[in-house]
């Protein structure tokens, strides 16, 4: 069915309604008991540090709304292990799947909040701003052409719990709180180590294409201890976190072309001691005695070809010339010589799955008094992490693959070496009556790229197999001072203000020359793409530079840049009466590379009963644009697919910088700040003889300006260019670049949406029963035209400026209905835990029968179920499942499939590809 230009499959929905099982049980419990129950909902009472500068008040008072997730206390029966997982299971406005076949990407997942980018949500460690990751998202996956910040980098097991802060929060804490706050708590624990030991896998039917139905198993071990400094509530808390992943493969059997008759020829003359490609460097460049030596080759092994029909080999035979062979020797017989070789199409599949990852992390968070006034702080961790993941197969019969080298061709591999620092020391106390923290966070992200069983093509037997490809680094360090007082104002007024300093750094480390550049017949580098001749495969084409599958960062791209902002804040919370309490902030930024900007916010809550309180928020915010955005630059040869030549071909194409010759050549103006404005209103309710709680929000968010990657511009083509376009085709020629893409401040987008949440507990003497409902509806849409130079608008590229694809990945590749039903059970030594996750419907961003259509993968629900058993007060061992039913997204269609290789998109955020995942975990404290 086409319908507003989407091609829908036909569904085929089997949901489970959670909702109904909760509100049964919630009948029953009503009916077991409806006098107050003494003791309290920790849900309801639960003080919440983030989104306020007073010191906390209970989640049901505060003006904006706050999620906590405790997992200090849930970690025993909690199925998911990294942060990412967990908040993309218990928290319906977050997002985070693993990627696949995204380079970088795939050893860090982007996360989303409230259908926002991953780089307008602001994440704080103990109520210290984190550094975002080295990593800029370019390839195709949600959140394209952001940079957030790696979750990951934290062990969960370090943390006590999760603050979501779900409002537009930059006038309170600065750049990047568009969409909201996370704050994650560290652990304070003192007298005892405490312990997991998990290991798991995928017990799926989808692994059977390659490892029976078990794959992507892994072991983790994290370890926590805490000992008590002085006598005065000083402390320090260490945890440890090792982990060990395998990879899952969820390709499909290869159904494109493998072989053709030159590779068939070229694996009979191998086996005669006989490599063809030593005949030719370049095949127009063979004088007359080469070629008919090259032919004779041929010929004598053509004949041992036994497949090949009397009739094709007479036309071989025949042939009196290389142009001869080279119209007859790219005939497929690829299922022919995959039966002479011994293989299955199955050995030319990609990696299609989760990465191969280990992962060790410490993490430290100490407190130690001076007197009775003041203390001194730090926390921090160091993270070392290995990953690899496959890229798209170089098959034999493609001008990417030398085949003098591989005669079956070859899977690249990408390995990241990811390392993470952080380290923050302050001191805090109290002065005249005024609360003051002084502290300085430092902050290290580097990602460095080795690219191992691949080849540089240009270099033919001279090629290593493995290469240092460069890599990238963030530096961030933020120093604060904050200062906050209560008055004896009205009910009470607390006044907060204070000051940052936060310097940033930007590196892109060049790769090993032979990592990107391509060299001509002679093994020079290539220079001029025009007059230095390039190798070529058999049949004349030339042979592409760099490592295969990721081309190294040049000495054109490396660069380490600086940027400085310095901002002063404002802060007041009154509460007029004991019924309604006004917050209101103010700050100041100013950035050395784009200037000053200033945001407010005003907030209230009014408490209309004892327990009912409806809440209100509205703002300005901003996020600078990353100084990854403003400086990120690389040249690489990618193979694409352009008009007229439905094959592709290798292109050298660039990512440039907005400060560029070429991009001012397109009219590109530099990077400036994403505005926005917001809106929320809602309710909280409790019901204490119940242990109810009911919060329900809406909101409203306006982006201006909002940064994206554009896609690839080609040289502007005809004879009758302007001055402008044939400057920027005199630049791309330069260069010696065919396409060029840039981040640019492109559209303003609108986002609406509601957030419900209903937590229930019932306890009674050795039984408690725990009912978390909640559901996310959000839609985020383009609104006004696409921000375009006149030069890009009036040769018809703002489609390209922001393409289609890019709109799906904005608008329509996140649920815009996600929800979730949890159940805990606890029953004197057996915990066990029930989740029931709805998933919306996502569009896929390929592009399918005609212009803006694309396929939508249906809505599902995924069931999680873990129960632990206490066999001691200090061991007990739990068992469970993710995905219990082993539900996977909608298939692709074939044309979205490269081959039925991705049988499922790469290109949403729902909740993954790999099926289902059982475990046990082992569980102590001592």
């Amino acid at each position: 069915m086409i319908k507003k230009n989407i091609l829908t499959e036909k569904k085929s929905r089997v949901v489970l309604t959670a909702s109904v099982l909760f509100f049964v049980g919630f009948g029953q419990v009503y009916g077991q008991e409806t006098k107050k129950d003494s003791l309290k909902d920790k849900s309801i009472d639960e003080v919440v540090i983030v989104g306020s500068r007073s010191g906390g008040r209970s989640k049901a008072d505060s003006p904006v709304p706050v999620d906590v997730f405790n997992l200090k206390e849930t970690s025993l029966v909690l199925p998911q292990t990294n942060i990412n997982q967990i908040l993309n299971a218990v928290a319906p406005s977050f997002t985070s799947t693993v990627q696949t076949n995204a380079d970088g990407t795939d050893h860090l997942d982007p996360a989303q909040l409230r259908g926002l980018g991953p780089d307008q949500v602001l994440v704080l460690v103990n109520g210290k701003r984190r550094h975002t990751s080295a990593l800029i998202n370019v390839n195709g996956s949600p959140g394209r052409g952001t940079v957030g910040t790696d979750l990951n980098a934290i062990p969960s097991f370090a943390l006590s719990r999760i603050e979501v802060l779900r409002d537009g929060a930059s006038a309170q804490y600065g750049s990047d709180a568009i969409a909201g706050v996370m704050n994650l708590q560290l652990k304070r624990d003192t007298g005892k180590l405490t312990g997991q030991v998990s290991y798991g896998g995928y017990l799926t039917d989808a692994a059977k294409n390659h490892t029976g139905n078990w794959d992507g198993d892994q072991i983790q071990v994290d370890l926590n201890y805490g000992a008590k400094v002085g006598r005065k509530g000083g402390f320090v808390n260490v945890t440890f976190s090792s982990q060990y992943r395998n990879p899952t493969f969820r390709a499909g059997v290869e159904s494109g072309n493998i072989y053709n008759a030159y590779n068939a020829i070229e694996k009979r003359a191998a086996e005669g001691g006989v490599n063809l490609s030593s005949y030719f460097t370049r095949m127009d460049q063979l004088n007359n005695q080469q070629q008919q030596q090259l032919i004779g080759v041929i010929k004598q092994y053509a004949q041992k070809v036994n497949y090949f029909d009397n009739a094709y080999q007479q036309q071989i035979q025949n042939a009196g010339s290389i142009s001869a062979l080279q119209g007859l020797l790219g005939n497929n017989y690829t299922d022919q010589e995959l039966a002479y070789r011994g293989q299955d199409k199955r050995d030319f599949n990609m990696w299609v799955g989760q990465s191969k990852l280990n992962n060790n992390q410490i993490f430290v968070n100490a407190e130690i008094p001076l007197n009775d006034t003041w203390k001194v702080y730090t926390f921090g961790g160091y993270g070392y992490r290995y990953g690899t993941s496959g890229g798209f197969f170089r098959k034999p019969n493609q001008s990417r693959t030398f085949t003098g080298l591989y005669l079956d061709g070859y899977l690249p591999k990408i390995n990241t070496d990811i390392q993470d620092v952080s380290l923050s020391a302050g001191v805090k106390g109290t002065w005249d009556g005024w609360n003051v923290d002084f502290s300085n966070t430092f902050g290290q992200n580097s990602f460095d790229y080795t690219i191992s069983n691949t080849g540089n093509t240009s270099l033919r037997f001279n090629s290593p197999s493995k290469f240092k490809a460069g890599g990238l680094r963030f530096l961030q360090n933020t120093i604060n001072l904050d200062f906050s007082k209560k008055f004896d104002v009205f009910e009470g007024l607390n006044f907060a203000f204070g000051g940052e300093q936060r310097h940033e750094n930007f590196k892109i480390n060049e790769g090993e020359p032979a990592s990107y550049l391509t060299y001509d017949i002679n093994g020079n580098p290539v220079t001029d793409y025009v007059n230095q001749l390039r190798p070529t495969d058999f049949f004349g084409n030339a042979l592409p530079g760099g490592s295969q599958v990721f081309s190294g960062y040049r000495s054109v791209n490396a660069v380490s840049k600086n940027r400085n902002s310095y901002a002063a804040y404002a802060d007041a919370e009154v509460n007029f009466t004991n019924w309604l309490l006004v917050d209101g902030a103010v700050r100041y930024e100013n950035y050395s590379d784009f200037g000053n900007t200033v945001n407010f916010k005003l907030a209230s809550r009014i408490k209309l009963t004892k327990d009912l309180n409806f809440r209100f928020a509205g703002s300005t915010g901003f996020r600078a644009p990353s100084i990854h955005q403003i400086y990120y630059n690389t040249t690489s040869s990618l193979y694409v697919t352009i008009p007229g030549n439905p094959i592709g071909e290798i292109q050298e194409v660039g990512t440039f910088s907005n400060d560029s010759q070429i991009a001012r050549g397109f009219g590109i103006p530099k990077l400036k700040q994403e505005t926005s404005q917001s809106v929320s209103a809602g309710f909280t309710y409790k019901i204490p003889a119940l242990n109810l709680n009911i919060t329900a929000d809406g909101y409203w968010i306006k982006v201006k300006n909002r940064i994206v990657l554009t896609d690839l511009f080609s040289k502007f083509k005809g004879t009758n260019l302007t001055p402008e376009q044939q400057e920027v085709n005199n630049t791309m020629n330069a260069l010696g670049v065919d396409g060029a893409q840039f981040f640019a401040n492109a559209i303003d987008t609108e986002t609406r949406g509601v957030d419900v949440v209903i937590s229930h507990n019932y306890k009674t003497a050795g039984f408690s029963l725990k009912n978390d409902f909640a559901i996310n509806l959000n839609k985020t849409k383009r609104v006004g035209d696409i921000h375009s130079s006149d030069l890009l608008h009036n040769a018809g590229l703002d489609n390209v400026y922001f393409s289609e694809k890019s709109r799906v990945y904005l608008e329509e590749a996140v649920p815009r209905v996600k929800a979730s039903l949890a159940h805990t059970l606890q029953f004197g030594k057996l915990d066990v835990y029930v989740r029931n996750t709805y998933y919306g419907k996502v569009t896929g961003a390929d592009v399918i029968v005609q212009p803006d259509t694309h396929q939508i993968m249906s809505d599902r629900v995924i069931t999680d179920l873990s129960v632990a058993y206490g066999f001691s007060k200090n061991i007990s061992l739990t068992l469970g499942a993710n995905n219990v039913f082993d539900v996977y997204p909608s298939r692709n269609l074939p044309v979205s499939s490269n081959n039925d290789q991705f049988v499922y998109t790469r290109s949403t955020s729902q909740f993954g590809m790999n099926g289902r995942y059982v475990f046990t975990r082992l569980n102590f404290n001592f």
